[in-house]
């Protein structure tokens, strides 16, 4: 795990290094102040040379001096290398979610790895600047500190040790409480983080349902769980001051009982006693600034365990060693196919066997959890197969190339996601390169170009966030000619005409039909009318195809898609393309 964190430090080593050397040369530079001051109280001022105190003066503002400038130096490079770690960090976070599947993405869930990518690396960037800077400079201050008192007095610099023993045992106790604590306290903020991304992604429903007091609700329920966590955790760390206190007061007071009496036998000076009482502040103050850094370790430990995780993570899927790089055609065959979402979890898909010819139309119809989704999501290898194989171009899917694959294999999900820039941007997704004129040739057969055409700013109009300046069919026609801008050899569309009103639906059928014939076109629908005109369809029921023929035998053969043919067309279906 150390590992994984510390080797993202990479082109800031080098200030890394350099900032415990500039931390070293504060301390020294530091430490020797107050052994110049007990010369300047016994050889100068109560000596009576005014040349002594001019000189041991002048040697303490040049200590000073100097030590700022390290100080300085020390800070800003600190600074330098712990920004640059967490800026490592979330990139390479990043980048492997990138290559996460699916299931990789629920294993994390979408607030956990927000909160990974944000709260736990700023814990790491604080605790990697204070290791860095407060950790080399506290045992340093402490050690130098110790040094110069068993210089003046071995017998006053015991009281030292002492404080130190007794302060360590309490710090181990309260770090070792403590450590559970912030653990639990990072998995209640993903909690609160899922809370706040539902409640403001769904908005609109919450809206629609005058939910907004059942939300609320819900946010101060985890709101409370966080803030009850934090608040056990602070009373814990909050003993830290008042027995840092405590022990620093013992000192003072032990050390002016017994700096007396050493005085008054001869063996101690005014001025070493000042020294002493500097150097006590010195070591207990390093004592609180080591205590301060066991609890921000103890905290970043856990978010650093966190952090491993998502980089360490494995995906799922990866490329072969010799991925094939080209699809031959856009055939499709499941060779008994069984798919769980979870390992040894109830299947999604039991026993799927289908051939699907390149350039056929196929529908798939079922009832909601019937595996209609799943069906598609294998085919583009979103998820992998539990048991079988699934092959496209005569190949099982796993052998090709992820990006060849799923450049052939083009699907429109369920969700039509637009993302924030023109419409141009939004359509060039599918094709980076594709130009304008080939832009709206795709929305001329996803039966886009009209509305867009009408926009003040025709394909230079700016979607918002969401795209929620667009009707909810205006973005499904979108994302359908995005993805036929790939030119795929297989289009999947995943209810991705559901918003549009049923004559809209029916045209992009006929242009399909048209413009694409050869490429194999799988339309997934919960609506008869979407896929009755498919060269066959699948009929899903329970994760099981229970029929594979065309419109005239299944109504002909198959209750259950007769059943959905008779409940949808014996009314209106009331479709009409709005936001």
């Amino acid at each position: 795990m150390l590992k994984t964190i510390l080797r993202e430090v990479r082109q800031y080593k080098g200030a890394a290094l350099l900032t415990p050397l500039w931390t070293t040369l504060e301390v020294v530079t530091w430490i020797v102040i107050p052994y110049i001051t007990a010369s300047l109280i016994d050889d100068g001022i109560s000596a009576g040379n005014l040349g002594k105190v001019w000189l041991y003066g002048g040697e303490m503002v040049g200590m000073a001096c100097l030590s700022m400038l390290f100080g300085i130096l020390a800070a800003r490079f600190a600074a330098y290398s712990s920004t640059g770690l967490a800026a490592n960090l979330r990139t390479a976070m990043y980048r492997n979610i990138q290559n996460f599947s699916f299931s990789d993405i629920d294993k994390f869930s979408t607030a956990g790895l927000v909160t990974r990518m944000t709260t736990d690396v700023s814990s790491i960037q604080n605790a990697f600047q204070m290791l860095l800077r407060t950790s080399f400079r506290a045992p340093l201050n402490m050690v130098s500190a110790l040094v110069m008192c068993f210089v003046i007095h071995k017998k006053l610099s015991i009281i030292f040790l002492i404080a130190m023993v007794i302060l360590s045992v309490f710090l181990a106790i309260l770090i070792t409480r403590a450590a559970k604590l912030f653990r639990e306290i990072l998995l209640r903020v993903d909690a609160l983080n899922g809370v706040v991304q539902e409640n403001v992604s769904a908005i609109r429903v919450v809206k629609a349902y005058v939910r907004e007091d059942h939300e609320i609700s819900k946010f101060d329920k985890a709101a409370l769980n966080l803030y009850t966590m934090n608040v056990n955790v602070e009373t814990l760390m909050a003993l830290n001051n008042p027995v840092m206190n405590l022990i620093v007061n013992g000192c003072i007071i032990a050390l002016s009982w017994f700096g007396a009496h050493f005085i008054v036998e001869g063996s101690l000076t005014t001025g070493q006693l000042t020294s002493l009482f500097s150097y006590v502040m010195t070591v207990l103050s390093a004592l609180m600034m080591l205590s301060m850094i066991f609890v921000q370790l103890t905290q970043s430990f856990a978010s650093a365990v966190r952090i491993a995780e998502v980089i360490e993570e494995e995906p799922d899927m990866a490329n072969p060693s010799n991925p094939i790089m080209e699809v031959p055609d856009g055939s499709v065959d499941f060779d008994h196919v069984f798919f769980s979402y979870k390992k040894g979890g109830d299947h999604a898909l039991e026993d799927i066997n289908l051939h699907i010819n390149a350039g056929e139309s196929i529908g798939v119809i079922g009832g909601t959890g019937s595996g209609k989704s799943t069906l598609g999501s294998l085919i583009s290898r979103l998820y992998d197969v539990s048991e079988g194989v699934v092959k496209v171009g005569g190949n099982d899917v796993r052998l090709y190339d992820m990006t060849t694959l799923r450049n052939q294999v083009a699907v429109v999900l369920q969700k039509s996601t637009l993302f924030s820039g023109t419409i141009l941007e939004n359509l060039r997704w599918g094709r980076p390169g594709a130009t304008r004129e080939e832009c709206i040739e795709a929305c001329r057969a996803a039966c886009a170009d009209e509305f867009i055409s009408e926009m003040p700013d025709g394909y230079d109009t700016l979607i918002e966030q969401g795209g929620t300046n667009v009707s909810g069919g205006q973005r499904q026609r979108i994302c359908i000619a995005r993805a036929l801008l790939k030119r795929p050899k297989v289009l999947i569309l995943d209810d991705s005409t559901s918003a549009v009103d049923t004559a809209t639906d029916a045209a992009i059928r006929r242009t399909f039909a048209e413009r694409i014939p050869g490429v194999t076109k799988i339309i997934i629908s919960q609506r008869i009318l979407s896929i009755m005109d498919a060269d066959r369809i699948i009929v899903m029921d329970n994760g099981r195809v229970n029929a594979f023929d065309t419109h005239e035998n299944l109504l002909r053969d198959n209750e259950i898609y007769r059943d959905i043919y008779e409940m949808q067309t014996s009314g209106a279906e009331g479709d009409f393309d709005e936001k």
